[in-house]
């Protein structure tokens, strides 16, 4: 079934040939309807057609974020049966794949910056595990000198 394009964000749109939608049954509620109507959609995501789109970071993070979505083909699979109908599922399908673009998209954090704990920091925990070590060897038997 044709898809139209998502618009990730102004100036990156994922092309509608990239993905393909197809309905199937569903589970849940619904009654008898939910035995007659597919209304579960199955959205597909050709990641590796549109590689170009994305940088060796961002394509390897998608990846990564899909997880068990991901084939080893490099398509990404996103189930919606959250809804009774086929085009709010349609809808919850793309805006996950969505996210999950946007998320991948994000630059990665920067990296952490050593410190060194202060002096005092040091002296309050020496001085911690000093009575900590006083109130263990405490513990000890007592030896009974009255004899």
């Amino acid at each position: 079934m044709s898809v139209s394009d998502l618009e990730i964000k102004p100036n990156k749109t994922l092309p509608g040939w990239s993905m393909t939608e197809s309905f199937v049954l569903a589970g849940g509620p619904g009654g008898q309807n939910v035995n007659k109507v597919s209304t579960a959609v199955q959205l597909r995501f050709n990641a590796v057609a549109v590689q170009n789109l994305f940088t060796d970071r961002q394509y390897h993070q998608l990846i990564k974020l899909a997880g068990s979505k991901a084939t080893k083909s490099g398509e990404i699979l996103i189930e919606a049966s959250k809804f009774r109908s086929q085009d709010r599922n349609r809808e919850d399908a793309r805006e996950r794949l969505k996210e999950l673009v946007l998320k991948a998209l994000e630059p990665p954090p920067p990296p952490r910056k050593r410190t060194r704990p202060t002096r005092g920091s040091v002296e309050r925990r020496l001085k911690s595990k000093a009575g900590r070590s006083q109130i263990k060897k405490n513990r000890g038997s007592v030896s009974s000198d009255d004899s």
